[in-house]
């Protein structure tokens, strides 16, 4: 099928994950990506483990192709300038003012094409007391909230997938999507900007909004105990998860699976709020219960009175467990250099299927002549400025 946003030209100048992350949704969905890479190994994604095609730079590059351009020279930025006056959108997540620095501010873009819609990516916002700061994911995790309500303060360690990061991409793409929708009424561009710690604040807003409305002092505990979620380990070590919600049925049923009718009469779990006021009580007397049988007869008891429940996967066993291969979440392509490649799916269906076709993230520089000479470059101008090193 045709993407849907087939026809829209967007040159990322982004490294790591928020701005590739909004680059390859764009992709995804049809958009023509063109990443713009230091001739000079380009994004440092791309050798985090060796090489300069890594894990990392793999799960956030798909669907591009890589150009590279060295844009500390004259020649690179005013190729540049010449791909922005036919581009539809550009994707930056510099620090403010880096853009100024390469002859790339505000005014020259919105003269040179005003219908560019311009998306900047910062970790604190284009001004303030942090606006110079470095930030990377545990930094915006930490300055938002977040990860206070993942910590356990006597005991502290930061840990799992990246969050602010991720997060940050997806809003980026979101207001891309918005102002491209509008610029078809208007024929106009849009400035674009969010920041990680803005983003990351966004995205989990109940823990401020309980927090100014009801006085809730918010820790680890206080949304899975308002939401009575659980992990719990099983008599052969295996893990697994419920989540209760508000559901009485859930409640009853939970008990039924367990055999312990005993704990909803108990006066410190009666009602919900007191299973809520001791989450810590409840937690540890229903895990005693857990470590008597093996995952899978607990998952059988749980799946007969319809409890929300899970195995607690590690990443293996996600691959291949039966409903994410039924749904066919991951995908393998060829690289023409780097071989088979393993990526995961968009999680979206558009009329019944996938996006479109998936293919590999690109080398450094595997499409600069090809991008080059689709702006109008002759072969003769291309060899000169490899020469040279602008690409």
């Amino acid at each position: 099928m045709g993407g849907v946003l087939d026809g829209v030209k967007v040159i990322e100048l982004t490294t790591m994950i928020t701005g590739p992350l909004a680059g390859m949704l764009l992709a995804d969905l049809g958009a023509s990506v063109i990443k713009v890479e230091n001739p000079d190994k380009g994004d440092p994604f791309r050798y985090f483990r060796g090489g300069l095609y890594s894990g990392h730079f793999i799960a956030y590059n798909r669907n591009k192709r890589s150009l590279t351009l060295d844009l500390r020279s004259v020649q690179g930025k005013d190729i540049l300038l010449d791909m922005l006056k036919q581009a539809d959108v550009l994707i930056d997540n510099f620090r403010h003012g880096v853009l100024d620095r390469l002859g790339l501010s505000d005014a020259v873009l919105a003269e040179i094409n005003p219908r560019l819609i311009h998306a900047s990516i910062t970790g604190f916002g284009r001004d303030g007391p942090y606006a110079n700061r470095p930030s990377y994911d545990a930094v915006a995790q930490s300055l938002s909230g977040v990860l206070s309500q993942f910590v356990d303060p006597q005991s502290p360690q930061v840990g799992g997938p990246t969050l602010s990061d991720n997060i940050t991409g997806f809003y980026c793409a979101y207001g891309i999507l918005g102002a491209l929708h509008e610029r078809e009424r208007t024929g106009k561009g849009r400035r674009i900007e969010t920041s990680m710690l803005e983003a990351t604040i966004a995205f989990a807003p109940d823990a401020f909004v309980n927090h100014k409305r009801y006085g809730v002092a918010v820790g680890p505990l206080t949304r899975v105990s308002a939401s009575q979620s659980y992990a719990f380990r099983c008599q052969d070590g295996r893990l697994i998860a419920i989540h209760l919600s508000s559901q009485l049925k859930f409640w009853e049923g939970l008990l039924t699976a367990l055999e312990r009718t005993d704990i909803g009469t108990h006066p410190d779990f009666a009602t919900r709020e007191k299973r809520i006021d001791n989450y810590v009580l409840l937690r540890d007397e229903l895990g005693k219960t857990f470590a008597t049988r093996p995952r899978m007869e607990w998952m059988q008891r749980l799946e007969a009175q319809d409890v929300p429940y899970a195995p607690v996967h590690n990443v293996s066993e996600v691959m291949e467990d039966d409903q994410v291969r039924h749904l066919e979440t991951f995908y393998s392509v060829q690289h023409p250099t780097e071989g088979e490649v393993w990526g995961v799916n968009p999680p979206l269906f558009i009329d019944g299927e996938r996006p479109g076709t998936m293919r590999a993230p690109p080398a450094l520089g595997e499409h600069s002549e090809q991008i080059l000479g689709e702006f109008g470059m002759s072969g003769e101008t291309i060899a000169k400025l490899k020469a040279a090193k602008v690409v």
